[in-house]
């Protein structure tokens, strides 16, 4: 039986600005009601969001059905609300073990006086791990394989982004009184101010989507007091949503109609990354609210051939500098920088290059054309570069 499920070609090209963001339009795709009907492998709707049992599990367990369940959950994530709850998806038992390795690592991080950014909430209000997933992996290689031997897991990542996929996870403890995040999307165009995300065309604003799927495990109860994630259901279909989304009229209308779901221990919540949504404020004395962040990545978000872009820059520094003196175009350099110089922030080493005051830390690029705006010499170039390298390495061996 054919899986296929056809929905309207919908590709918009040129590029957004911020008249482009309508609110009417943005109200009429979001205020609509999710059928449960539409999703016969759904256990419930809750608040507009589908709710999946553990019995999902052992249905999956057969070829045929397996299929059916994946493209029913990416017609979830893609045309239906965008985020699914799977009830009882870890074991309570692995998931105290992996939050008993992960209080660890944070005492660890914590005696060490690492200081620990983030992208939408103030420095230093929460706990956080950077690079979990190597780290715990590290650190206790059977939790990591009791825990990451998950189904569910596998089920959706491979719904959403098919085989080969490349998973990260940054544990996040919102600490009583830790306050709401504005709401936003995510990586990639959502870890972008509003001037950068403009400079992406339109295509890239839909297509950026099916390259990451979002995802959350819940290491303790989360009643809706300890400010489990915000969503607003539906809202992923807004083609313009990258850019409305710093926008206060649409913040202001997330405040008044996201959903909040409580969470058991061991629930895990899945989500397409261009939905609005915001974790909750932790209005408990005494509840440290620990999640497990997974972001599974496409395995096609990824050159063909590795670049030494840390060499390159160093050789063409002194013929940028050169040039720049001789009043070359500047547009001129940039597309030198630009075929030179790695463009893009991430992947890195959140616990030393950090996006603290900022979405993501500079790129090389960015680093290349600060050197040529201050007119640094080779010298302080090549140190910087070292640096800048240097940071962006994983330690999770050492």
């Amino acid at each position: 039986m054919s899986t296929l499920i056809h929905t309207p070609a919908r590709l918009t090209t040129g590029w957004y600005t911020p008249p482009d963001c309508d609110l009417a339009e943005f109200r009429r795709l979001v205020e609509v009601r999710t059928r449960a009907s539409d999703y016969p492998h759904a256990s419930t709707v809750v608040q507009n969001v589908l709710i999946y049992g553990p019995e999902l599990v052992t249905a999956a367990s057969e070829p045929a059905t397996r299929r059916e369940i994946q493209a029913e959950l990416a017609k979830a994530l893609l045309d239906g609300p965008g985020v699914v709850v799977f009830q009882q998806a870890f074991d309570p038992v692995v998931v105290d073990a992996a939050t008993a390795a992960f209080r660890r690592l944070i005492d660890a991080q914590n005696v060490s006086g690492v200081a620990v950014g983030d992208h939408f909430a103030v420095p230093g209000a929460n706990d956080r791990i950077w690079g979990a997933l190597d780290k715990l992996a590290v650190a206790e290689p059977a939790t990591f394989a009791d825990y990451y031997a998950n189904d569910v897991l596998a089920l959706i990542s491979e719904a959403w982004l098919g085989p080969n996929y490349r998973i990260t996870s940054q544990v996040n403890v919102v600490n009583p009184g830790g306050q709401a995040q504005v709401a936003h999307r995510d990586y990639h165009l959502g870890f972008m101010d509003r001037a950068r995300a403009q400079s992406y065309p339109a295509q890239v604003h839909a297509v950026s989507p099916a390259l990451t799927l979002q995802g959350a495990v819940a290491h303790v109860d989360m009643p809706v007091e300890t400010g489990p994630t915000l969503f607003l259901p539906h809202s992923q279909k807004y083609g313009p949503g990258y850019v409305a989304y710093h926008d206060p009229e649409f913040t202001a209308y997330f405040d008044q109609h996201y959903v909040q779901l409580p969470l058991d221990k061991g629930d895990a919540v899945f989500f397409n990354p261009a939905l609005f949504h915001g974790a909750g404020t932790n209005r408990t004395t005494g509840v440290r609210r620990m999640a497990n962040l997974l972001q599974v990545s496409s395995a096609f978000g990824r050159a063909m051939e590795a670049v030494d872009t840390t060499a390159m820059c160093k050789v063409i520094y002194p013929v940028l500098r050169e040039r720049k003196r001789a009043g070359c175009d500047l547009g001129m350099v940039a597309n030198i920088i630009a075929a030179a110089a790695e463009g893009y922030a991430f992947p890195t080493n959140l616990d030393l290059d950090q996006p603290i005051g900022t979405m993501a830390p500079p790129s090389q690029a960015d680093l290349l054309a600060l050197a040529l705006d201050e007119d640094w010499d080779q010298a302080s170039l090549v140190e910087a570069l070292d640096a800048q390298q240097d940071r962006r390495t994983s330690r999770a061996a050492q």
